[in-house]
């Protein structure tokens, strides 16, 4: 019987797979990947397998999403090593749950790969920890399309020392208004990280109060804390160069778990 790995992309940059993530996107038959999965990983696929890009567009999610359960039992059915690729981690607000749970109840044997999250490490590469001694003892991550979309939604968060949004650049007025509403300081620190890890990365430090002035395209992390404040002291020229030797990088595994044994 043929397995179905949901695995996780991480944010961008080939090099920031994990090494089990690496092995099975090289003996892989088929693929199925996201819109945010980036060039650079998928030339790391097996050159013989089968790929499927099913990113979401907007209005079209749900009918997406059957498309994309239907498309994995037909590859399972036909291949023995079915992957469904997915940006970040596949458990952080990418219906990786949703998909794990279909499967097992076809009968299907899933196996799950994490992979970084876009929601902590895009700020960190960008010289935002989202905890920091004396300044965050804690964080939050969020998605931007909560429904309601009512600014009681936004209460429970708006006091959290580091709030991270994903999927919140298109209502990022709205949400920095709702925070405002709730009793977040209006001129607190937000930042914005275009393309996170990658060579088109891009970052637009603002406060609350002007966050839905800014010119931000997505994808894009939204950050609001005080640990924003932090990056001026942290950041560094950033190392771009994403070019994986899948070869070498696979043997360095290979050789750590020969010493372990």
């Amino acid at each position: 019987m043929s397995t179905i790995h949901i695995v996780g992309a991480g944010p961008g940059r080939a090099d920031l797979l994990t090494v089990r993530a690496a092995r099975i996107l090289a003996r892989a038959d088929a693929v199925l990947y996201d819109r945010l999965v980036t060039r650079e990983v998928l030339e790391l696929i097996h050159p013989g397998a089968e790929l499927h890009d099913v990113g979401k567009e907007e209005g079209r999610q749900e009918e997406i999403q059957r498309h994309i359960l239907d498309l994995l039992e037909d590859c399972g059915r036909r291949h023995q090593t079915v992957v469904r690729l997915k940006g970040g981690d596949p458990m952080v607000f990418g219906r990786g749950g949703e998909e794990w749970r279909w499967l097992v109840s076809r009968g299907w044997d899933v196996e799950v790969t994490p992979g970084l999250s876009s929601a902590i490490c895009v700020p960190e590469l960008a010289g935002i920890p989202v905890t920091y001694r004396g300044i965050a003892g804690g964080f939050a991550v969020v998605t931007g399309h909560r429904y309601p979309a009512a600014c009681q939604e936004w209460s429970a968060y708006a006091h959290v020392d580091t709030l991270v949004i994903l999927m919140g650049v298109g209502r990022r007025a709205e949400i920095a208004d709702c925070l405002i509403a709730a009793g977040r300081d209006a001129s607190t620190p937000v930042a914005f990280v275009e393309n996170g890890s990658t060579p088109r990365e891009r970052v637009i430090v603002t406060t609350l109060r002007e966050a839905g002035l800014c010119d931000v395209g997505s994808p894009a992390v939204m950050v609001v804390g005080a640990v924003v404040n932090l990056r001026g002291q942290l950041i560094q020229a950033p190392d771009f160069d994403t070019a994986v030797d899948l070869t070498s990088l696979l043997q360095v595994g290979e050789a750590h778990t020969r010493q372990a044994c």
